[in-house]
């Protein structure tokens, strides 16, 4: 499978809007990784993450939204990960990670 990654800053909120689209894992993480540090190196900001295209995420992409969060928190910067599929809240409830990152779902 494939990631997308659509990027955008947004002056207003002052942060980095991401669009993941496809799975996130052994295959593609690489890709988001790089591209991520690209951003930040560009521009150290916020990142809001919009997950609702996001079908399926692993281990190895769960480990890069972890080095992804503490390169930010090193700088004072947040996560947020929004409108996540169920299948990757679940995920994240499973292993605590909800409990690191700043989820929000809009109704």
């Amino acid at each position: 499978m494939i990631l997308n990654i659509k990027d955008q800053f947004d002056e207003e909120k002052g942060r980095w809007l991401i669009e993941l689209e496809g799975e996130a894992d052994v295959y593609t993480v690489n890709n988001f990784k790089e591209r991520m540090h690209q951003l930040l190196d560009e521009k150290m900001a916020d990142v809001e993450i919009d997950g609702t295209s996001l079908q399926y995420i692993d281990s190895i992409g769960l480990g890069a939204l972890i080095g992804l969060r503490g390169r930010m928190a090193d700088q004072e910067k947040v996560l947020i990960i929004k409108n996540i599929q169920p299948n990757v809240r679940k995920l994240l409830n499973i292993t605590g990670l909800d409990k690191i990152f700043i989820i929000e779902q809009e109704d």
